[in-house]
């Protein structure tokens, strides 16, 4: 199996087909050793009938002892190797089975990477969920058929010849035999496929609904939308079960008749050969041999309508995977590279006129506040843009040197399960005082104390056993330590109170001295600390300075700041806040 870690090539995701094809030459050698197994192992299941025919018929004659032990032991032998045929086709097959497992993971998290902060704009928790949970194992399972499938094909094949030796007509009624499954269960399987991806569907739907109620309970609790959400989604949990019912109507069906109609072809068969032997045209020994070939053949007969009904399913979960893989990211390298200036510079993004200039805390204020973020994402190369650094336009520089470089902090940025020390160190290592400095600008010191363990206390998925202001101040916290060129926070005091706030405010300002940082907010105690502050009307800049004389030369800039700093709105916000945490 190959390196869980290691590239896992580049999908052919132009179908579903087509990506289960891709799987499967990716490891065609392991896939072909499988199909070999698998054919060996079918063969040799025809065998057995054989070799108790030759019993029957040579061994079971007066004086012949010698001629029944040497069958009897030719049955054994063949016994040993169908058992250690069968332990390496299932060992080879779950290797096939994992690997596409794995390869599949690695391909839709390198994916989900390179889309970034795209991905929950185009695709719901839900969708990603439930790819991990039920479509990849079902993708796996369907390259199973690789195996047993081709050997099913082979040994269907070899009983016929030798059913054909003994008599035409048992020849042709196992040769008619599949079709006629085919022909019954095929519709079954096609509906399955319509209802299984309405399933599917709905599933993802659902899981992203009760991801967003559970994400969203404290202020569900506030505004009292508890009720009003859990009623939609018991309403969308029945219409599941009901689709689930579809699903589960049309599976048993299959189920019984790739049980039922191999039983009742191997009754024909069998009755077929018994009148035969009644009237003397086969011996006793080829009556237990054709009942032998007729059971055996009840496996690759299984193994069609299985596979078939993996086939199935397995489209159903590819095309799930193809979707998420078809989605494109906002901005990928241009076709030719230029290098990023090798010094601090200037950040400039023409569609508003903000300039952040390097080694300088740079205010960005507006009235709308989407506006002053969608010039973040300019800046931070979210999304395409003409924005400029040191001259260089940003698009022509490579993606991988912008992110190592520019580091964006959204408010709304997960927190990732596991200790606290390294939910805030990010990818690199850092040193107990470090940590304990960047939680000290951020005014953290009493989360970390609050907590059981410290920093070595275990934080839940997206910080849930977190408040609001909790979380925001560990997320400042953790770009504190990523200690970027250029740090672009976007609203990173909005969850806490005045107090904390200005701890807040002064310990960006200490922390960041001296480094290129942009930060969006309409806190006067953030706008005081900053070196300059653009002021935004529609979008556009309409004046940038220090924030006292803005607040002296632009009407609409103070009755904004007063607003938002210390107007009525700003206090009931202020405590609907302090309440939440």
């Amino acid at each position: 199996m190959t390196d869980s870690y290691a590239d896992p090539g580049t999908p052919d995701h132009r179908s579903a087909a087509r990506y289960l094809w891709w799987l499967t030459m990716s490891q065609r050698r392991r896939v072909a050793g499988g199909a070999l197994l698998g054919t060996l192992w079918m063969v040799c299941l025809m065998l057995p009938p054989y070799l108790m025919q030759r019993a029957i018929d040579d061994g079971l004659q007066p004086g012949r002892t010698g001629v029944l032990a040497g069958w009897v032991a030719a049955l054994l032998g063949v016994a040993v190797l169908n058992a250690w045929l069968g332990i390496m086709r299932h060992r080879t097959m779950t290797r096939v089975r994992m690997d596409a497992t794995f390869r599949t993971v690695r391909v839709v998290v390198a994916h989900a990477t390179r889309l970034g902060a795209a991905l929950p704009r185009k695709v719901s928790v839900g969708e990603v969920v439930s790819i991990g949970t039920g479509d990849v194992a079902q993708i796996s399972r369907t390259l199973t058929i690789t195996g047993p499938g081709v050997g099913a094909v082979i040994a269907y094949l070899v009983a016929a010849a030798l059913l054909l030796s003994v008599s035409v007509l048992l020849a042709v009624v196992v040769l008619l035999g599949v079709p006629l499954l085919a022909l019954v269960i095929g519709p079954l399987l096609e509906r399955l496929q319509g209802a299984e991806s309405r399933y599917r569907e709905q599933q993802g739907v659902l899981t992203a609904r009760i991801a967003d109620i559970v994400g969203g309970m404290r202020v569900l609790n506030g505004i009292g939308g508890k009720e009003l959400l859990a009623g939609r989604y018991a309403d969308g949990s029945r219409s599941l079960r009901a689709e689930g019912y579809r699903v589960g109507a049309v599976t048993s069906w299959i189920q019984a008749l790739s049980v039922g109609l191999p039983a009742l072809f191997l009754a024909l068969v069998t009755w077929l050969a018994a009148r035969m032997a009644a009237e003397g045209s086969i011996t006793v020994g080829t009556l237990v041999a054709v009942y032998g070939y007729a059971a055996v053949l009840v496996v690759p007969v299984a193994s069609f309508i299985e596979g078939g009904y993996d086939l199935t399913r397995g489209l159903v979960a590819a095309g799930r995977v193809v979707r998420v893989l078809d989605l494109a990211p906002a901005v990928e390298d241009a076709a030719t590279v230029r290098p990023a200036p090798a010094a601090p510079a200037a950040l400039h993004d023409p569609d508003s006129g903000v300039a952040v200039a390097p080694g300088r805390l740079t205010a960005i204020v507006s009235a709308r506040p989407a506006e002053s973020a969608a010039v973040v994402d300019r800046l931070g190369r979210y999304t395409a843009s003409a924005a400029t650094w040191g001259g260089v336009p940003l698009a022509d520089v490579a993606l991988a040197e912008v992110r190592g470089r520019i580091v964006v902090a959204d408010n709304d940025a997960d927190l990732f399960s596991g200790p606290l020390r390294t939910v805030v160190g990010g990818r690199t290592e850092h040193t107990d005082a470090s940590i304990a400095r960047a939680v000290r600008d951020a005014a953290a010191q009493d989360v970390v104390q609050a907590l059981p363990d410290g920093l070595d206390t275990p934080v839940e998925a997206r910080g849930s056993n977190l408040s609001g202001g909790q979380r925001q101040r560990l997320r400042l916290v953790r770009a504190l330590l990523a200690d970027p060129e250029v740090l672009l926070l976007v609203e990173p005091t909005s969850a806490v109170d005045a107090h904390t706030e200005a701890a807040m405010a002064a310990g960006l300002h200490r922390a960041r001295a001296g480094r290129t940082t942009a930060l969006t907010s309409t806190s006067p105690v953030l706008l005081e600390r900053a070196d300059t502050v653009c002021y935004l009307a529609d979008g556009r800049l309409v004046a940038a300075g220090p924030h006292r004389a803005l607040l002296a030369s632009e009407p609409g800039y103070r009755a904004l700041v007063a607003r938002g700093g210390d107007g009525p709105a700003a206090t009931a916000s202020t405590h609907s806040e302090e309440a939440a945490r």
